[in-house]
Parts: C-alpha cells; sequence; structure tokens
C-alpha cells in the first residue's frame, strides 16, 4: 500500500521537473499588479531568449533584453544576458532567479526584489522554429559572408512570435530590434510587426517573404521594410556562434 501511495508522488515529481520553458510569453503580473500599459513578451528557445516591451498606449518601444539561459535545477533559473537597454550594467552577469510553475502555462519568478508571473502564449513549432544568427547577405549580386562576433544579429523564432536584435556584447552598443507574430508555410515566410525600436510607425505592418532551408540553413529573400530587395542567410546560433566561442 505504502508503494502504491507513493507512485502519485512520484509521478507529479516527473512532470514538474520535465516543465518546457520554450515557447512564448507574456507578463501578466509584477508583485502583484496587473501588467496593463505595457506588453512584455518573451522567447524561449534553444538555451537562449529575446524579450521586447512596448507602450500599450502608443506601441512605442520601450526596452529589450535577452541572452543565454539555464534552468539548473527545478527552483532555478539562471541568466546571462548579452543585451538589455534598460539595464547595460546587467549585460554578462550571471543572475540566479527562483522559479516556480503554476501548471505548465504559468510560472512565477523572484529575484528577492521583483516577482513577476509569466503566462505561455504558445509553444507550437514550425519549420523556422529556432535561434538564429545572420551569416550571409547579398550585395550587387554576390552573396557576402559573415562570421558572428561581438557583434552579431539574431533572430529567435518561437511559439508564433519572432524577435530580431542588433547588439555587441563586448561594448554593450545596442543596434536595434523588432519583433511581433509570424508565420512559416509553404515556403511563405510572413511577419506582423508589432515593435520596433528604430521606427514605431511600422507597426502594424506586414511584410511576407520567401523561405528555405537547405542544409540546416535558412535562406530568406524578399523586399525590407524600407521596400529594398534583400537576400539573406541565417545560421543556427548554435553552430554559428557557440562553437566560435568554445574555440
Amino acid at each position: 500500500m505504502k508503494n502504491l501511495l507513493f507512485l502519485p508522488l512520484l509521478f507529479c515529481f516527473g512532470m514538474l521537473s520535465a516543465q518546457n520553458i520554450e515557447g512564448s510569453w507574456k507578463l501578466v503580473s509584477m508583485n502583484g499588479e496587473d501588467v496593463t500599459n505595457r506588453e512584455v513578451i518573451r522567447i524561449y528557445q534553444d538555451d537562449y531568449f529575446a524579450q521586447g516591451v512596448k507602450s500599450l498606449p502608443d506601441n512605442s518601444f520601450m526596452s529589450a533584453a535577452g541572452g543565454e539561459f539555464t534552468l539548473p535545477d527545478d527552483e532555478t533559473l539562471s541568466e546571462n544576458r548579452d543585451f538589455d537597454t534598460a539595464d547595460p550594467d546587467a549585460i554578462g552577469v550571471n543572475n540566479d532567479f527562483t522559479i516556480s510553475w503554476e501548471g505548465e502555462d504559468r510560472f512565477e519568478v523572484s529575484d528577492g526584489v521583483h516577482t513577476k508571473i509569466w503566462e505561455r502564449i504558445s509553444d507550437k513549432n514550425d519549420d523556422l522554429t529556432g535561434n538564429w544568427v545572420i551569416t550571409g547577405r547579398e550585395r550587387n549580386g554576390k552573396m557576402n559572408t559573415m562570421t558572428p562576433g561581438d557583434r552579431r544579429t539574431i533572430k529567435i523564432l518561437r511559439g508564433g512570435r519572432f524577435q530580431w536584435i542588433a547588439f555587441n556584447s563586448a561594448t554593450k552598443e545596442f543596434s536595434g530590434t523588432g519583433g511581433g507574430t509570424y508565420s512559416a508555410e509553404n515556403g511563405k515566410y510572413i511577419e506582423n510587426i508589432e515593435f520596433f525600436s528604430r521606427d514605431d510607425s511600422r507597426v502594424g505592418a506586414s511584410l511576407e517573404f520567401e523561405y528555405a532551408v537547405k542544409d540546416g540553413e535558412w535562406h530568406h529573400k524578399g523586399t525590407s521594410s524600407k521596400g529594398d530587395p534583400i537576400y539573406e542567410v541565417w545560421s543556427p546560433y548554435s553552430k554559428a556562434y557557440q562553437k566560435k566561442k568554445e574555440k
């Protein structure tokens, strides 16, 4: 009988240990108060996260942050930020947060000062789900390759949300970001812009591109938000950048 009673406890513990944080999330509460004056979206994917914040009254960009993360145990979320427009001093610093789950689609994190509650938007996958870094761009009919280093541009996609960020993690320089919702199906990639640090007037615009994944790389072709033709190649971040760090 004791063993039979113990089995449900083991099952519940296994579920808690297997919580999946990958996907897109929305901040719904901070320090016990509902978040209503701004929209805060996070994407977790491939041991990396990106966050974009905009003001809800006027869609103006407020801040962006992101970097590597780990879940070393059931009660700890560890972050090491590569960019943070609100607090550049946080870049390159390891920070641990207490994390507790309320089911599969809601969790609470605390640093001892601020307590935040996040709710999942989606964890769906598609052809382009991943954390990508740009490694090629066509200019004057020629594809120019680039090696990502301290200065790099990444784009993270998961749960129907995307965010791109251009930054230099060594100098803490931030060049820009944008994000929103997207779809990727049958070779057609559509971005719906919900925030854009360089030009708030672009919020609400939709851009359509052709895409193909060849040998694990994302080939991205179409017209930029300025109307210029683009052809870019994006590589998996873990392949193009992380392996470079390990050398």
